[in-house]
């Protein structure tokens, strides 16, 4: 699991980072709201533990954007504020948690994994599908990056959600052939290549920091490049 923790306190953000990796976690920090957004936009995080009061823009506007734009990634908010009033903002601006500082390492990490049990238990909500900067919109067969977007053929959206959706894991060709093509299907891995290179030159097309990648004799998957 990989976690995003925006957090200004430098000293707080390097303890949470360690503790979520004694924990099992992988960790990045970022102590500004608008660099959090961009991070969370370009990477491919499971959760995040997000800071209210924040350079840039504070935590409730970063997750104002997130749900605005779609995004479902499961969020943590930190703050040094009790008051009643500004933990209902938390919630009502897309929060899954709310916890105020001073706070037990025990009690974060307990909440975390509420909210983490609760995102893969969650069925599916939309038609889309996110990975870097990437949006994948199954019902009109199209991939997004920024304000530029391109058409899929049927094939093509099947291949990509299945990428998306194994979330930077390899897949080998026989795996893909089997859940796209159809296990009984009169095709071979030609074909898988040939659809890999249609999408890489899609994705060159939208100038996507997501790549396509080969590992020899595995499989492919999705990573995301600088």
């Amino acid at each position: 699991m990989k976690i995003l923790i925006i957090e200004d306190e430098k000293r707080l953000a390097q303890t949470l980072a360690s503790l979520l990796r004694r924990s099992g976690y992988n960790a990045d920090t970022t102590g500004n709201g608008l660099t959090g957004l961009e991070q969370i936009r370009n990477g491919n995080y499971d959760a995040a533990i997000l800071d209210v009061m924040l350079p840039g823009i504070n935590g409730f506007d970063v997750l104002r954007q997130l749900r605005s734009d779609g995004y479902d990634l499961p969020v943590l908010m930190l703050t040094a504020r009790s008051d009643l009033s500004d933990r209902v903002h938390g919630l009502t601006s897309g929060a899954d948690y709310y916890l105020t500082k001073p706070f037990e390492n025990e009690e974060l990490l307990a909440c975390l994994a509420a909210i983490l049990r609760r995102s893969a238990a969650a069925p599916p909500t939309s038609d889309i599908l996110k990975f870097g900067d990437l949006i994948l919109n199954l019902s009109t067969s199209t991939l997004a990056c920024g304000e530029a977007n391109v058409t899929l053929s049927a094939r093509e959206l099947d291949l990509m959600k299945l990428l998306i959706q194994s979330n930077g894991r390899l897949l080998s060709k026989e795996q893909i052939l089997d859940q796209v093509w159809g296990y009984d299907a009169d095709v071979n891995a030609n074909s898988v290549e040939a659809y890999i290179s249609f999408l890489r030159k899609k994705l060159s097309h939208l100038s996507s920091h997501v790549r396509i990648t080969v590992a020899r004799n595995l499989g492919y998957k999705l990573e995301v490049t600088p």
